[in-house]
């Protein structure tokens, strides 16, 4: 059986010297040593100690701009629903990879900040797409554009941390329902039909008559012609 590829045995080499002697205490000598490889072979793969942890964010941004860019105006919503789902699908295939690298994030803050700083990035994006979907750069626009995109993250994120500590036993269908949630508070830009006031509204009452008794008062009145 042939070896894990370079990048592979950098991370597994790393993370289980975080686990034995602390993620400060292992220096980038120390990991490469674990897996075999030259100081220069780390480097080729991760520029820092720090890029090891964390999974290939650029990747999966440039997902999302893929997904997101296959969608048009009656679709965006559904576009933002598969790609917060494609990241959280990274996640899982990870497994105990993403559990352990909770755990570690969770002790150090220099990482806790980092992944503040990546959640930073994914949210930007959705507030872009979101902005450029609500068709108007107004300033309602902007912070109602902000507020979705910052919705749509924290639904990811409470579940992804639910399945992190063995309190999600279907984080894909978890993660569906949060979105149709997030996307129920913010309906979409109306059409201009919607929001033509020479149009006609039709206001429901009850009555004793039966319903087709009223069929053709209720449309004379649709029609402009209301009985004397």
């Amino acid at each position: 059986m042939s070896k894990p590829a370079a990048r592979i045995r950098l991370s597994e080499a790393a993370f289980a010297l975080f686990d034995e002697r602390g993620y400060e205490q292992t220096t980038v000598d120390d990991i490469a040593e674990r897996a075999g490889v030259g100081r220069t072979t780390f480097f080729r793969h991760y520029p820092a100690k720090e890029d090891v942890i964390f999974p290939d964010h650029d990747r999966m941004l440039d997902q999302i701009k893929d997904r997101l860019a296959t969608s048009n105006h009656e679709t965006a919503l559904a576009a933002v629903s598969d790609a917060v789902r494609l990241v959280l699908l990274h996640y899982l295939d990870e497994g105990d990879l993403a559990r352990r690298r909770y755990r570690l994030t969770s002790k150090v803050a220099a990482l806790r900040d980092r992944e503040i700083a990546s959640v930073a990035r994914y949210q930007r994006l959705f507030r872009e797409f979101i902005s450029n979907w609500l068709g108007d750069s107004g300033e309602s626009t902007s912070l109602r554009s902000e507020l979705m995109a910052a919705s749509v993250v924290a639904a990811h994120n409470h579940v992804l941390r639910r399945w992190l500590r063995g309190e999600s036993p279907d984080p894909v269908k978890e993660v569906d329902a949060a979105m149709r949630e997030v996307l129920a508070l913010f309906p979409g830009p109306q059409s201009r039909s919607e929001t033509d006031t020479g149009g006609t509204t039709v206001v429901a009452f009850r009555s004793g008559q039966d319903i087709d008794a009223l069929l053709p008062s209720l449309r004379r009145l649709l029609e402009g012609h209301p009985e004397q």
